[in-house]
């Protein structure tokens, strides 16, 4: 067949954890569990970001689209992953494969730029509270959302195109559970010159430029913490980005180290590992660390278990 129509005659397979046949039900199992909690976990914070009157504030406005792009984020990989776990058919068309990539990217590219975002409103509000609700007003925050959601998508919909338009004309396994980058590269045949440059050029574009400006924000709001008269006061203000840098940390070090890493040929293992943090343990971190960590979450956790448990009480 002709080379172009190579690609659309494609299914790929999937081979996610097939190396590891005797534990695949355990995996089901294990994963099924993740992504019920990281659904109510993440479902949890949205809803008291929404109802709780004390969490108004920017932060938790930010807050609420985080949890709410993890549980678009991690929906684009694990219900996939859990139908191969479960019935061990691992073919996906390569129309499939490409849209599953297009999410991850568009939602990978947003988490970027909302953890941006969210850094910078927590510069405003340490280095600069007097102004804050001005510069901070809900116009804003809405553009500043917006932006986040939206500025990737063209970029990642070209990506995949590029990627998808190559031609495939060896074997079809994909040694991933999902549709990634690097893995569907080495599936393709000719000239990848361009293609394996361009997601080095995303990944400093949505990768490091928004982590040089949480770097940067970070280092403004130490340095002005480190200049607060008392301890007390360095720990209180400590205590409103800890959590955030938390989330960072996981979610940009395993992605960097994923997509920044110079390709070796058997690096599959380790691209599963690292993939495994970004997509599936921060999103399940995210509200742990949220909830553990900040006293206004805690409260309104606590209001509505109370809320839930009277109204149980009335019913029976």
């Amino acid at each position: 067949p002709p080379e172009e129509n190579l690609t659309e005659l494609m299914e790929f397979v999937l081979l996610g954890f097939a190396d590891i046949p005797h534990i695949q039900w355990f995996l089901f199992g294990l994963f099924l569990i993740i992504y019920i909690i990281i659904l109510m976990s993440n479902g949890t914070i949205l809803l008291i970001t929404k109802m709780d009157p004390s969490l108004q504030s920017p932060m938790y406005f930010f807050l609420a689209n985080f949890s709410f792009l993890e549980i678009c984020y991690v929906s684009a990989t694990l219900p996939r992953m859990l139908m191969n776990l479960g019935t061990q058919r691992r073919r996906i068309s390569s129309v499939g494969c490409a849209t599953q990539m297009c999410f991850i990217l568009m939602f990978g590219a947003t988490e970027y730029l909302l953890l941006a975002v969210m850094a910078y409103d927590r510069y405003v509000a340490i280095c600069n509270p007097l102004h804050y609700p001005l510069v901070m007003n809900h116009r804003v925050c809405i553009q500043l959302v917006t932006g986040s959601w939206t500025i990737g998508i063209p970029v990642q919909i070209g990506q995949t195109y590029q990627i998808f338009s190559l031609p495939f004309c060896g074997p079809n396994q994909i040694h991933h559970f999902f549709c990634d980058i690097p893995p569907i590269l080495k599936l393709a045949c000719g000239d990848t010159f361009v293609n394996d440059t361009l997601p080095y050029t995303v990944a400093v574009l949505f990768g490091m430029v928004p982590f040089l400006l949480i770097l940067g924000s970070y280092s403004k709001i130490i340095s002005i913490i480190l200049k607060l008269p008392s301890a007390t006061s360095q720990a209180k203000a400590f205590s409103t980005c800890s959590s955030h840098l938390m989330v960072v940390v996981l979610f940009f070090g395993s992605a960097i180290i994923t997509y920044l890493r110079p390709n070796t040929g058997n690096s599959e293992g380790t691209d599963k590992v690292l993939s495994l943090f970004y997509t599936i343990l921060t999103p399940l971190f995210n509200p742990m660390i949220y909830s553990l960590r900040n006293k206004d979450v805690k409260m309104a956790l606590k209001k509505l278990l109370w809320t839930i448990i009277s109204k149980l009480k009335i019913t029976y």
